[in-house]
């Protein structure tokens, strides 16, 4: 196997983690955990989302928990940003990457932001322009790359016409989304060898669901194609609010255990990745579903 020595792991938990959950974290516990997740070694943690709070009441809290951690400088802290409002209170709250975000199916793109894709474009280019003013870097994500739960399967002709337009716009890097996670092995090398011939594949990072169980074994064909960004959710939390059955992210800490387990380096402490993970599941107050966490919570 052409394997790489080391990834990137980008923590989204306290993001796309919380943001399907119905039990309201307070802003403490979730300063609490952010703080926790910056003492593992992770260099990347998506911290909240500048979204209206009517539509993601979780998260109404983005300015007091961006303005109420501990940041450390050799980690960057992003936030999801939706358009020009978003923007300014995501710039008010000093965070260091801003996050745009749209689908590849016109109808989850409808659902996700109430506009279509032609009419998205202009919003984020706003946002993209703005934020490259304040000097900030920006990651674009694309949803439901490999299939969606109201299209079906989305030709990935459609997939490169979304990305090629968040190129262009000047993100930095791109996040290809397994909203519903649907993707297989064999559909991911196909999507990732068309992708590779238009964009370079250092720019894109893969964010995989894990509802059918094949989020790791999608992981390591992404690594045999030259990808070394991924993403992950602590303890397997997550799931899109608009995409039904879209269940949680890619553990952070399966994904750790694997890299590490097969000689690829993270830089991340699995044990404080642990305490950090029985943190947030405390909180919850309910079993959080990666491996990981189970085997560490029964030897407890």
């Amino acid at each position: 196997m052409n394997l790489p020595a080391n990834i990137m792991v980008k923590e989204v938990g306290p993001r796309d983690g919380l943001q399907n959950e119905s039990s309201i974290i307070s802003t403490e516990d979730k300063i609490k955990w952010i703080n926790l997740l910056s003492q593992t070694g992770l260099r990347y943690i998506e911290i909240s989302s500048f979204v209206h709070p009517k539509w993601i009441p979780q998260l109404n809290d983005a300015v007091e928990v961006a303005n109420g951690i501990n940041r450390d400088p050799g980690i960057t802290y992003a936030a999801l940003v939706p358009n020009k409002r978003g923007l300014e209170r995501a710039l008010s709250a000093d965070i260091d990457e801003v996050s745009i975000f749209m689908s590849a199916s016109e109808s989850h793109n409808q659902k996700n932001i109430n506009k279509s894709i032609r009419a998205t474009y202009p919003v984020l280019r706003e946002v993209v322009d703005e934020a490259k003013q304040e000097n900030k870097t920006v990651r674009g994500y694309v949803s439901t790359v490999f299939g969606c739960p109201y299209e079906g399967e989305i030709k990935i002709e459609q997939v490169i016409r979304v990305c090629d337009a968040l190129f262009s716009m000047g993100i930095d890097e791109l996040s290809l989304g397994d909203t519903i996670g649907v993707a297989n092995p064999l559909q991911v090398k196909k999507v990732l060898e068309e992708l590779a011939q238009r964009f370079p594949t250092e720019k894109l990072a893969m964010h995989f669901h894990n509802t059918r169980g094949m989020a790791l074994a999608n992981v390591l064909v992404s690594l045999q194609m030259g990808i070394t960004i991924f993403d992950g959710s602590l303890g397997g939390l997550g799931g899109c609010p608009y995409a039904k059955g879209a269940s949680g992210n890619l553990a952070t800490d399966d994904l750790i255990h694997m890299m590490e387990s097969i000689g690829i380096k993270t830089d991340v402490n699995e044990r404080k990745l642990q305490q950090a993970a029985l943190f947030i599941q405390d909180a919850l107050g309910k079993p959080l579903s990666s491996h990981q966490i189970e085997i560490n919570s029964n030897q407890m």
